[in-house]
C-alpha cells in the first residue's frame, strides 16, 4: 500500500480524499457500482477502513463527492473552452459542443444506474445555474453584436439550448453531436 503524507496536515487531508475519490472512480468503473464496498475504496486508495471512515460515512456519500469533484472539473473545463474562443457566437458554439459531448460521454461512463445516483442534489442545481448563466451570458453578448436572436431573453434560450443537448446522451456517435449542436444552433440565428 502506498504511503500518502505531506508537508502539512491539510495537504495530507486532501491527498487522502483525493486517493479515496480516484479510487471508488477507478473500482466503479472496473467493477460497476453495486460491486463497491468501503472496504474496497479503502485498499484500492492505500488507506485503512477507519481513516476513509473520517472522511466519509458511506459509500454513496463517497460517490457524491467524486461527482461533485467531476461537475467541478466540467465546469471548469466548459470555462476554458470560452475563454479560448474569440467571440460570443464562436464561444457559444465552442461550449455548447463541448457540453454536447461531455453529456455523450457521460453515458459511455456513468451508466444509468450511477447516473441516476449522482446526477440529484444540490450540487446539480448550482452546477446547471452556473452554466446556464455563462450561457446566457453569450447569448445575450452575441444578441447585442448582432450574431444570435434578441427577440426571446437570454435566459430562454440558455434553457432551450441546455434542454435540447440533453438528448446528446442518447445519440449513437460525436458526428451526431456535432450535428444536434449545429441544429440547437440554428434556433438561436437572428431573425
Amino acid at each position: 500500500m502506498p504511503k500518502l503524507w505531506s508537508e502539512t496536515i491539510e495537504a495530507h487531508r486532501g491527498a487522502v480524499r483525493d486517493a479515496a475519490l480516484d479510487a471508488t472512480a477507478r473500482l466503479v468503473a472496473e467493477q460497476g457500482l453495486m460491486a463497491v464496498t468501503m472496504s474496497g475504496i479503502a485498499e484500492a486508495a492505500g488507506i485503512g477502513r477507519a481513516t476513509l471512515y473520517k472522511y466519509f460515512p458511506d459509500v454513496e456519500a463517497v460517490l457524491t463527492a467524486w461527482h461533485e469533484r467531476q461537475v467541478a472539473g466540467h465546469l471548469d473545463l466548459l470555462t476554458r473552452v470560452r475563454d479560448r474562443t474569440g467571440g460570443p457566437g464562436a464561444q457559444l458554439d465552442a461550449v455548447l459542443e463541448a457540453y454536447a459531448l461531455m453529456s455523450y460521454e457521460r453515458r459511455e461512463h456513468h451508466g444509468t444506474e450511477l447516473s441516476a445516483l449522482l446526477h440529484q442534489g444540490e450540487h446539480i442545481t448550482r452546477a446547471h445555474h452556473g452554466l446556464r448563466e455563462m450561457i446566457a451570458e453569450l447569448i445575450a453578448r452575441g444578441a447585442a453584436g448582432g450574431e444570435l436572436r434578441d427577440d426571446i431573453p437570454p435566459v430562454e434560450l440558455a434553457g432551450y439550448c441546455l434542454h435540447a443537448l440533453t438528448a446528446a446522451g442518447a445519440l449513437p456517435s460525436r458526428a451526431a453531436v456535432r450535428r444536434l449542436v449545429t441544429v440547437t444552433l440554428s434556433g438561436l440565428a437572428p431573425r
